[in-house]
């Protein structure tokens, strides 16, 4: 092999190596929380001034647990500084990268990459006949929506008891310390206690869900198309 080429290997890395998945090379900063058919959730811990190494995601949904202030570079374009609060939420089309904190604090985020089979005829009817967009609007917000996934935020009020509504598979972020309780079409009920930051993976429900706890309640739903 020519000395030129085994000296760019040594810069830059072999074809295909120099971006690789951050669960691989980094796993400090990217653990793997759930990981099915359809998606593969992360939780980004990067401390204050820290950065990770060139890596590569799919399309993802992001929710940031925390404020952050970060540069985001991508091999043969200007670097991007952006800034985020805590419980914001944001989506982009699969990209290679490296981040920078540039925070005095460690950012937490949960990344939901999404895979490229969606689950379609697996998943419920899209629309959905029970949406909580049409039954519950006053408690739920959409945030963003492509031909992929909506996601959802919902706020519910203390002791506050929604109506029966269904859901596609969906990932769950959990934003405040909750206590509800999640009945289902059949009459179960489930007990939900949750710490801000949990993750859950939920598969097609319908369910009344109510607050049985003296704090509002407020969470992040990605649901799958």
């Amino acid at each position: 092999m020519p000395l030129l080429w085994l000296g760019l290997l040594a810069t830059f890395g072999a074809p295909g190596v120099a971006a690789q998945d951050p669960v691989g090379i980094v796993p400090k900063d990217y653990h793997l929380e759930i990981e099915n058919r359809w998606v593969r959730v992360l939780r980004l811990t990067l401390g204050a001034h820290e950065s990770s190494p060139l890596h590569e995601q799919p399309e993802s949904v992001v929710v940031f647990l925390t404020g952050a202030h970060e540069r985001l570079t991508s091999p043969g374009k200007p670097a991007q500084e952006i800034a985020r609060r805590a419980g914001e939420v944001t989506h982009f089309d699969g990209l290679r990268h490296t981040e920078e904190n540039l925070a005095d604090r460690p950012l937490e985020a949960v990344i939901i990459e999404l895979k490229p089979a969606p689950p379609g005829s697996d998943s419920a009817p899209w629309p959905l006949p029970l949406d909580p967009m049409k039954l519950d609007r006053p408690h739920h917000s959409v945030l963003f929506e492509n031909d992929r996934v909506r996601v959802l935020r919902t706020v519910l009020e203390p002791h506050l008891k929604g109506p029966l509504h269904e859901h596609p598979h969906y990932v769950v972020v959990y934003l405040t310390d909750l206590h509800t309780t999640m009945t289902m079409a059949d009459g179960k009920a489930v007990d939900n206690p949750r710490r801000p930051g949990e993750v859950a993976w939920r598969d097609p429900l319908k369910h009344v869900t109510e607050n049985i706890g003296d704090r509002e309640a407020i969470e992040i739903q990605v649901e799958l198309k």
